[in-house]
């Protein structure tokens, strides 16, 4: 006999890709400043991550004598680390990341269709391209009709609001 879980204690489900919410036509997009907020509390865990990584590979991050013998490796590290995260999140079945989901938002292609691992590569490393230009790319967000940044338009890439 299978037991019944107690209301409240399971995960809520996973997000259904193709399910439109009733009585709502118009999609909301995610806009500039909720996206900043979610990309303050990813940082938050990055570095609360990198920081761990870092200890572990024997780097004093805190000691500043320990900067004059700079050595790149955690460079390259923190580079893979917020590659893998952004990339496998934001390609998962939620669609998001930690911040992401905190506020409600998902990333989804031009269809609306879940990212696949390739291209939420691509727009983790188009991201680099919208900070060199004096995050530019960043602030189109605030300006355009659907809330795209540069990356989003090189990725074809949405970031929506759920209920």
């Amino acid at each position: 006999m299978a037991s019944v879980p107690e209301s409240g204690s399971a995960a809520p489900p996973p997000p259904v890709w193709n399910a439109q919410p009733a009585g709502q036509s118009q999609v909301a997009y995610g806009g500039f400043w909720i996206r900043l907020v979610a990309y303050i509390i990813d940082a938050i865990v990055l570095s609360v991550v990198v920081g761990v990584i870092a200890s572990i590979m024997g780097f004093n991050i805190f000691d500043p004598e320990s900067a004059a013998s700079f050595d790149p490796t955690l460079n390259l590290v923190s580079v893979v680390i917020g590659w893998l995260y952004f990339a496998l999140m934001e390609s998962s079945e939620r669609g998001a990341t930690l911040g992401k989901m905190a506020l409600g938002l998902r990333v989804v292609s031009n269809s609306g269709q879940r990212l696949s691992f390739l291209n939420a590569t691509g727009r983790y490393f188009a991201k680099i391209l919208s900070a060199i230009i004096l995050c530019i790319g960043f602030i189109m967000i605030a300006f355009t009709d659907r809330k795209r940044g540069l990356h989003d338009m090189i990725a074809g890439t949405l970031v929506v609001k759920y209920p």
